[in-house]
């Protein structure tokens, strides 16, 4: 047994007052005890001067892309030991940055399912430790659609049944499905909708019928409108995105509220990198200057309508779309996490949308996710109190996943 204690310290809901001191016992939280508590005998300490918190969960990353330019369309390309690369190194990313569980959303043939299998039969000999993956396997999208290249094309009733089948037969976490368009597949329509009415109900009946959740990738208010006629259980992006702007009506927040469906608008960008670039990626260059749009005034536009979302009840989670492009690098989704407080949300709220909210909505609240005796020991310090500020959470002092400690350097 070992244990951690800072002065501050958030458990996935609130901050507790006074600090704490966490037990940690083969891999688990063994005890969460006030700050200036006596050890067991033995017992080896490590303290930190800032703010420990349970390791962040990234609920939308794409671990089989590298976060160049072209990323999602360049893995097409791939060897079958270049994707696995890539995921390695993604996974590394993840794990520097504080990140100790993924929730993987496009992936390429399975790859990452099986990455996933592999660490739950004990993971490769000599390989370092690597964030908890949840996995959808490839989307499911329509011929010439979004993320048509990442081997998850259906159409018609009968092969989004077989789609479905197919998924759980692979043993996936949850169902991913292209409600919209998207923005780095030219030629997809980001304001309009994919696939016809029936065959979403379809797909989200079929899904239900063998419990899986699907979560609809749905950047246009159009796609939106389908995802929640369908009846799905998560919206990702949730830009609301039209020909005239970025428009999101009461009444269709109102409607997710009621439904208890999860929005994750996979928040923050790397502005570092934006500033470095010479231009914006050209998908998302076209499709702001077709709705008359900025990069600014998008963004704004869209804490707008998250501020209105969390004032209705709107229950949201982080995730940061990583790896697509240089401006969604690996390990960002704490920039999402710092730009929340924007919109409306407390800082306990924020920090929640990336730990206990996530990791509920990944369907591992009895794994990750809080500090609570019996789940995993998956920590994250940093320096500074989060009470005040949380851009202390760009910069992990400690890692732990399952109690074993990692490296946060090279990031």
């Amino acid at each position: 047994m070992y244990a951690v204690r800072t002065p501050t310290c958030f458990d996935g809901s609130r901050f507790l007052p006074g600090g704490a001191t966490v037990l940690v016992a083969d891999g688990r939280v063994a005890g969460v005890e006030p700050f200036g508590c006596d050890l067991p005998e033995g017992c080896e300490l490590a303290s930190y001067d800032g703010t420990l918190l349970p390791g962040l969960v990234d609920s939308h990353v794409h671990l089989v892309t590298d976060s160049g330019p072209d990323a999602l369309g360049r893995v097409a390309g791939y060897s079958a030991a270049e994707i696995d690369d890539v995921v390695t190194e993604a996974l590394r990313r993840h794990l520097a940055a504080g990140v100790t569980t993924v929730r993987d959303l496009g992936d390429r043939d399975f790859t990452v399912v099986e990455r996933r299998d592999r660490q739950a039969a004990g993971g490769s000999p000599g390989r370092p430790p690597e964030p908890h993956i949840v996995a959808s396997g490839p989307p499911v999208t329509v011929p010439g659609g979004h993320c048509h290249f990442l081997g998850g094309v259906a159409q018609g009733v009968d092969q989004l049944r077989a789609a479905v089948r197919d998924r759980v037969d692979r043993g996936v976490d949850v169902v991913k499905v292209m409600a919209s368009g998207g923005m780095v597949t030219l030629g997809s329509d980001v304001f309009g909708v994919q696939f016809d009415p029936d065959e979403l109900r379809t797909l989200v009946e079929a899904a239900h019928a063998l419990d899986l959740r699907v979560l609809a990738h749905a950047h246009s208010l159009a796609g939106i409108q389908h995802a929640l006629d369908a009846g799905v259980d998560g919206i990702e992006h949730f830009t609301g995105l039209t020909a005239e702007g970025v428009h999101m009506p009461d009444e269709v927040l109102d409607r997710i509220a009621a439904a208890g469906v999860v929005v994750d608008p996979t928040l923050g960008f790397d502005r570092a990198g934006l500033a470095s670039m010479p231009e914006l990626p050209p998908g998302l260059a076209a499709s702001l200057r077709a709705a008359g749009l900025d990069f600014e005034t998008a963004y704004a536009d869209r804490l707008e309508v998250l501020a209105r979302a969390h004032a209705r009840g709107v229950r949201l989670i982080s995730g940061s779309d990583a790896g697509v492009g240089p401006l969604k690098r690996h390990g960002s989704v704490v920039l999402g996490v710092i730009d929340l407080p924007a919109a409306g949300l407390s800082t306990e709220e924020a920090l929640a949308t990336a730990t206990s909210s996530a990791a509920a909505a990944c369907g591992l609240e009895r794994e990750t996710g809080r500090l609570a005796p019996g789940l995993a020991a998956d920590l994250l310090a940093v320096d500074g109190d989060l009470r005040s500020d949380l851009e202390p959470l760009r910069f992990p002092t400690s890692v732990l996943v399952r109690g074993h400690e990692v490296t946060t350097a090279a990031r």
